[in-house]
């Protein structure tokens, strides 16, 4: 191979995957922020003004929706964390040869939309429902009793609509640990929770990061979740975006929004990224 080749073949390797972040993220990234900066309306165009008064009052309009929908990511993760390390601690550890059929068994729900699977938790979830129906008529819940549109039902929502997203990452971290190292810490005297906090924990912590980042980003995102199982007093700034895009057609306040969310989501996962130490937590996983 001669030189220029050895010195092209890296750039080449990368290339589609570049063209395509160009053509998908880039490009719709830089018209966005072009468009948040315009003013005008649908029936006369937009023109660039560079009208950054537009942020501010996505901002002062829309903080107590911006706010709410960090709170309901937040909880949602955190209860994801405690759901899916469980479930994927025993499938690492006591699944055996059946480990493929737990995880399909965990993602076959997933094969249907997600908007159904959510129409399908509110059928659920209902007043009159399966669930609460029943619990009614054996006098286990008052009959006032409800749940949709409550941030419980669109919390719940989301930990079930992006329960894989930590169990999957979470189990990758744990089936690489190898289990001579459990035992040794085990033959030095540790207890089960030693042996745990000092050993499969911290092996764990690469994924729960990522499990973290894939779940966290779009459960503060979601609109979905919060239009079909809340109710107005729940509204994500997910809704209020797509309600700016598709109802009201404000394309400068609808993208001023979005880039307002990714950066508060950007801080908030450097920030946390920062707390965590990903040095660490990737010097962990590399041993």
């Amino acid at each position: 191979m001669s030189w220029s080749r050895r010195v092209l073949a890296p750039y080449l390797l990368v290339l589609p995957g570049g063209l395509w972040l160009l053509l998908f993220f880039v490009i719709p990234m830089v018209t966005m922020l072009s468009l948040s900066l315009q003013q005008g309306d649908i029936v006369n165009g937009y023109v660039f003004t560079g009208h950054w008064q537009t942020y501010v009052d996505a901002i002062s309009n829309y903080r107590v929706q911006l706010v709410r929908s960090l709170i309901y990511g937040a909880i949602t993760t955190i209860l994801l964390i405690v759901i899916a390390f469980p479930v994927a601690y025993w499938i690492a550890f006591y699944g055996g040869r059946r480990k493929p059929t737990y995880l399909f068994l965990l993602l076959l729900p997933f094969f249907v939309s997600f908007v159904l699977r959510t129409i399908s938790w509110r059928q659920i979830l209902t007043d009159d429902g399966i669930l609460l129906g029943s619990l009614k008529q054996i006098h286990l819940l008052p009959d006032n009793f409800h749940i949709l549109g409550t941030p419980a039902a669109v919390i719940g929502g989301l930990v079930y609509n992006f329960l894989p997203f930590m169990v999957l990452p979470v189990y990758v971290a744990l089936e690489r640990i190898d289990p001579r190292v459990v035992e040794a810490a085990r033959d030095l005297y540790s207890n089960p929770a030693a042996a745990f906090t000092k050993v499969i924990l911290p092996l764990a912590l690469p994924g729960v990061f990522a499990g973290v980042l894939m779940t966290f980003v779009p459960a503060s995102s979601d609109y979905v979740n919060s239009a079909v199982l809340g109710s107005p007093e729940t509204t994500m700034i997910g809704q209020v975006i797509q309600s700016q895009f598709l109802v009201s057609s404000n394309y400068p306040m609808a993208s001023a929004l979005s880039f307002t969310l990714m950066a508060v989501l950007l801080f908030g996962v450097f920030s946390y990224a920062r707390v965590l130490g990903t040095e660490d937590v990737m010097k962990v996983a590399a041993r």
